[in-house]
């Protein structure tokens, strides 16, 4: 073959592949086969035929409760079909693209015939008669009814049993749809032009490589000076090698600053965002608002990860690097997602265009948040006197930090003031920004105020239905107390059905996030990972709560007759346990905070503390009014 005719053979092979690949019908190719699929080890329930609907929250449940026993971690992927192949096959393949390890199980679920495949690693504590063990007793009796929920719940609590020595049992069945996903075509049965456009491919394209590669073979050695290949006078190319990875501290420490970094801009877009919206309406900010949930969604998934590595059971170093780059790779997909609307968000507002109207609408907030100080330290005297001194403690220097916030905007609206009657609307615009930051955290602190005493107020409300008249009484006459305390200790207590107890759990889980939330937000530059990581999670833990029990008219949490009350408060109290210990870390953060200072500047450390202005980054230059969009670089 000459090097020109070479070329002449590619385009011979790919005009039969068009020709194949139009003369298919086209029902063939309108139903694509389920592929093996490479898993994001963050997902562990992957359902491409909506099989579960509204029970994937219980199987979240249960695969969570087979990682926190036995330390492994169940993937669940419902498909169509395996694409011809068996479920073995299937699985082992798609474990192969995920490079799953040894702690790791996979699940795969045909919807079409009601198949199963399942792998294990062969340094698995589950042996493959284990597995198969469990395939028999508790997976195939529900999907043979179409409890694909049930398969992966009896899946999880299987494995669970073998490990532990336990008979493995057949899970409770609920029948499901039949056929979820179905109706897309004929199934894999049968043999028509559908099926023979990948063979066609395959050898098609290995006929195209093959030629490609004849005819670059001529073309090198014509060119060659020496025609001896690789003897002296030429060598083959030296290929770059794999780019160097950095220590696995380096990446830790790596991850740690995206975490901070990323949840910061994205408390600050939302501030942002929020201001324009009062201003613009929902419609105008609707692709900021987008950008911004995007980021949150981003965040959630980059803090679960970060959990899974600071539990008790450390991952083997190849899985842990894996988890941190993903960590780094969901924060920067974060940021730029928020860079990318960040000059149409800054059009938007514009604020040198309008800055007298701006500075108007700032300056009747602040006169109207400097009226409502005095009613925010009453009532926080109010709190101090009537509860023990845990109840306040998470609002404890709200007051003062609220005054500080206020200080530093009067001081921006001064300066924005003498501004724009220079006309100088620039540097009216940043100070006016700066001052709506302080504001927007000043508002915070004093409503967390009044929430907080709501929340004691109602905490004490709900303690007569758990407790006995005399044990009311006894409240009543002792010192001060603490009402949420009290109502936490009553639940974990009390003897009562778990749906009686959803609502006062959920109250105490509330209060804590408010009040992590809180102090993470108005405190955001001494707060590290850690602390923002637990709030993640509480949040987590408190949205499956919500999936497992339902809510009912009221906001009361009533388990609804298909939900699981038990499991609902379970992790209802998981979700306080987690905001507790987070506002904890956070407050042992800001106690250690050593930040930049700036003498003589009113209220600025505070601003500083809180992340409304950003430390210069050259010396002599203030700071500057944090914005919307990633992290500055």
């Amino acid at each position: 073959m000459t090097p020109t005719a070479a070329p002449a053979a590619v385009r011979a092979v790919l005009a039969l592949l068009a020709a194949a690949w139009w003369l298919t019908p086209p029902a063939a190719w309108a139903a694509p086969a389920e592929d093996p699929v490479e898993l994001n080890r963050q997902r562990q329930i992957v359902d491409r035929v909506d099989a579960l609907g509204d029970r994937e929250p219980a199987v979240a449940v249960a695969l969570d409760r087979l990682f926190e026993e036995q330390r492994l971690r169940l993937f669940v992927v419902y498909v169509r079909d395996f694409s011809g192949r068996s479920g073995q096959e299937w699985a082992e393949r798609t474990a192969e693209l995920s490079r799953l390890g040894e702690r790791d199980i996979l699940l795969a679920v045909a919807s079409a015939d009601r198949r199963h495949g399942s792998w294990a690693d062969e340094g698995s504590p589950l042996a493959p008669a284990q597995l198969a063990q469990v395939g028999q007793t508790a997976i195939d009796p529900a999907l043979r009814e179409s409890d694909w929920a049930g398969a992966a719940i009896g899946a999880a609590d299987g494995y669970a049993a073998v490990l532990s020595g336990e008979p493995v049992t057949t899970p409770a069945i609920t029948p499901g749809e039949a056929d979820p996903g179905g109706g897309a075509g004929e199934g894999t049965a049968g043999t028509g032009a559908g099926d023979l456009v990948l063979p066609i491919a395959v050898i098609g394209s290995a006929a195209a490589v093959a030629a490609y590669a004849v005819a670059r073979r001529r073309r090198r050695t014509a060119t060659r000076t020496t025609p001896q290949g690789n003897q002296a006078g030429w060598s083959a190319p030296q290929l770059p090698g794999p780019p160097e990875q950095p220590p696995l501290a380096e990446l830790d420490d790596r991850a740690r600053r995206s975490l901070v970094e990323t949840d910061d801009a994205f408390r600050t877009s939302g501030e942002e965002l929020a201001l324009a919206a009062a201003r613009f309406g929902a419609e105008a900010t609707r692709p900021f608002t987008e950008a911004v949930d995007f980021a949150e969604a981003e965040l959630t998934s980059a803090f679960r990860l970060r959990q899974q590595l600071d539990d008790a059971y450390p991952e083997d170093e190849p899985t842990r690097r894996r988890m941190l780059e993903e960590i780094v790779a969901r924060c920067t997909e974060a940021d730029r997602r928020l860079d990318a609307v960040a000059e149409d968000f800054g059009e938007l507002r514009a604020l040198e265009h309008d800055a007298p109207a701006v500075l108007a609408a700032a300056e009747e907030e602040y006169g109207e948040l400097s009226g409502r100080m005095v009613t925010a330290e009453a009532a926080l005297g109010v709190l101090r006197l009537r509860y023990a001194p845990s109840a306040s403690a998470p609002v404890a220097g709200h007051a003062e930090q609220a005054q500080d916030r206020l200080l530093f905007a009067g001081a921006c609206l001064d300066e924005a003031r003498q501004a724009a009657e220079e006309e100088d609307r620039g540097t009216a615009a940043v100070r006016v920004r700066a001052a709506e930051g302080a504001l927007s955290q000043g508002r915070q602190l004093m409503e967390a105020i009044d929430r907080r005493g709501q929340e004691l107020a109602e905490a004490a409300g709900k303690l007569p239905e758990l407790l006995s008249q005399a044990e009311v009484e006894g409240r009543l006459q002792a010192a001060p107390y603490d009402p949420l305390a009290a109502l936490r200790r009553a639940v974990e207590a009390s003897g009562r059905d778990a749906r009686s107890l959803l609502d006062p759990a959920a109250l105490g889980a509330r209060a804590s996030i408010a009040a992590a939330a809180d102090h993470i937000t108005t405190h955001r530059a001494a707060i590290g990972s850690r602390a923002r990581t637990l709030l993640s999670e509480a949040r987590r833990h408190l949205e499956r709560a919500r999936g497992l029990a339902g809510r009912g008219d009221g906001g009361v949490w009533t388990g609804g007759k298909d939900g699981d009350p038990q499991a609902a408060l379970a992790e209802t109290q998981r979700a306080d346990a987690l905001a507790r210990e987070a506002l904890r870390l956070a407050t042992a953060d800001t106690a250690g905070y050593r930040g930049p200072v700036a003498p003589g500047a009113a209220g600025l450390g505070g601003a500083l503390l809180g992340g409304v202005v950003l430390p210069a980054t050259a010396e002599g230059r203030p700071p500057v009014p944090a914005r919307f969009g990633g992290p500055p670089p």
